[in-house]
């Protein structure tokens, strides 16, 4: 393997692995209440919409044209518009929650909190999901940014850091909570930041040979699409249920301040003449 493909990957692994680092702040946490839960899901909802809408599909834009960039979104959103149909919806129905209330008011508090960990740990896996979708060209950043020189490698790669922690936490936190356990939400945050290295070797073996940029920007802005149809169907009613409307609404709009900030940070590390 060419040495520069080495270092990159090793520049990627540092930020892959900071998702580590958030999920640890989770775990060495008590598992936090349904209000408290929310809050993060409404924050982790404000990460993904500002991936989605101010980085993934404004780049694809900017790139490929308005029109295509477009198409290429709402492709990504209606192809997992017609996914969600077939993906079974962690929930209880109604009638069995009050028959179960009736019968024993225990069994049917346990039947609830079910529920509620069906459906948390159902978000965080989505929220693993569109973490790893990021990460990839995140990857490919580190890899390009690396190609310039260690100095801008180095400093990109510290950057990408820095944001990766609170995204580490975001999937970390519903796992934990869902599922009770410290090694499935740690395993889980960190899987998602392998995503990174993996985008080094993609665009180090794939990229160069058979991919074209237009269609590569394009595919982006498809998992942009796909980033906010999950968002918005799946974590944003939980943060809404859990936290309630007004204070959710809050932390999803601090959660894309944060992400938007740590984007123009992770921006002025790179060289003039590239770009996320």
């Amino acid at each position: 393997m060419d040495s520069q493909v080495l270092v990159a990957i090793a520049l990627s692994l540092v930020g892959g692995l900071s998702t580590s680092l958030g999920a640890l702040f989770v775990v060495l946490n008590q598992a936090p209440n349904l209000k408290m839960l929310g809050l993060l899901q409404g924050f982790a909802a404000g990460l993904m919409l500002s991936i989605s809408f101010l980085d993934l599909a404004h780049n694809a834009m900017n790139s490929i044209g308005f029109l295509k960039g477009n198409l290429w979104f709402f492709s990504g959103v209606v192809f997992f518009a017609v996914v969600a149909n077939f993906i079974p919806e962690p929930t209880l129905s109604q009638s069995s929650e009050v028959k179960g209330k009736k019968k024993n008011g225990d069994e049917g508090g346990k039947d609830i909190m079910k529920k509620h960990r069906r459906q948390v740990l159902f978000s965080g896996i989505i929220t693993a999901i569109g973490i790893s979708l990021h990460n990839f060209p995140e990857g490919m950043a580190v890899f390009l940014g690396s190609m310039k020189g260690l100095r801008v490698g180095i400093n990109l790669a510290l950057a990408i850091a820095l944001h990766n922690i609170p995204e580490g936490v975001a999937v970390a936190l519903p796992v934990y909570f869902a599922t009770q356990s410290k090694w499935q939400a740690f395993k889980l945050a960190t899987l998602s930041g392998f995503a990174e290295p993996l985008g080094v070797v993609i665009v180090a073996y794939v990229f160069p040979s058979s991919l074209s940029p237009e269609i590569l920007e394009g595919l982006l802005g498809s998992v942009g699409g796909v980033m906010a149809f999950l968002t918005l169907h799946e974590m944003l009613p939980l943060a809404f249920d859990y936290a309630g409307q007004k204070q959710a609404v809050k932390a999803v709009f601090f959660g894309m301040a944060f992400m938007s900030a740590s984007l123009y940070f992770l921006e002025l590390s790179l060289p003039e003449e590239m770009s996320l």
